[in-house]
């Protein structure tokens, strides 16, 4: 098992179809929001990004930019299992019919490109990572984010993940996990305060033999950090997360 890593939650957002906003979040996790946390949809984008990005995409970068000075300054980790797999079956057609791909489609459908664009838009130099795992996306995006946190605490990190049901031809590939998909979630993390009851987040390789069809791990993390629960847990594909607070 991984030792445990400490961190706290500065601030976050989600989407979902039917839970686009906070407050739906809050109500979904059991909790009555607070006249504060009624918002409603994530900022507008302006025209530049709307532009280059899918209806997916703009989720994404709108999810970082809902935490505010964060998706300025902090460093980013994206984590997504397909990442916007609809670009790439764009290129794939393009080609099977003999055209060229367009450069723009081209350019954004690598695995970093909404996060690139993120931080062109808003000027943030403190660089980003972007990784795929499998059903796992998230748990170890949650790590590598933690792991720099660790490694520099003086320096916040935004989790961005996100993932959407695989198009056609690719839709016989979708397993159980998918049906919650699409799924947007954004967390703006950062060293526990003194005093304040940290977050740890544990992890060890899963012994189950098929991918359970319980609760994805995103899910199971926003349902603990939302409704203030004492634990959690989730099977991965390959891992068993576990997240607990401490005082």
């Amino acid at each position: 098992m991984t030792p445990g890593l400490r961190f706290s939650v500065r601030d976050w957002w989600a989407w979902a179809p039917g839970r686009e906003g906070r407050a739906a979040w809050l109500g979904w996790a059991g909790v009555q929001p607070a006249e504060a946390a009624a918002d409603g949809a994530a900022p507008s984008l302006p025209m530049m990004l709307r532009r280059r990005t899918t209806s997916f995409g703009q989720k994404m970068v709108a999810g970082a930019l809902a935490c505010g000075d964060f998706a300025a300054n902090a460093r980013c980790v994206l984590a997504s299992r397909h990442g916007e797999l609809s670009r790439t079956l764009g290129i794939l057609r393009a080609q099977s019919a003999g055209e060229p791909p367009s450069p723009a489609e081209f350019s954004m459908s690598v695995h970093h490109g909404l996060v690139g664009l993120l931080s062109i838009h808003t000027g943030n130099r403190a660089g980003h990572t972007a990784l795929a795992a499998g059903p796992d996306s998230f748990g170890f995006g949650l790590i590598e984010a933690l792991a720099g946190l660790a490694e520099r605490p003086e320096e916040p990190v935004l989790l961005l993940y996100g993932d959407e049901p695989l198009p056609e031809p690719y839709d016989r590939f979708r397993e159980d996990g998918d049906v919650e998909q699409p799924l947007v979630v954004a967390l703006a993390l950062g060293p526990a305060a003194a005093g304040e009851a940290a977050l740890v987040m544990s992890a060890e390789p899963s012994d189950q033999v098929e991918r359970p069809t319980g609760e994805s791990a995103e899910l199971a993390f926003l349902r603990f950090l939302l409704s203030g629960g004492t634990s959690a847990t989730a099977e991965g594909g390959r891992m068993r997360w576990e997240w607990r607070r401490d005082a």
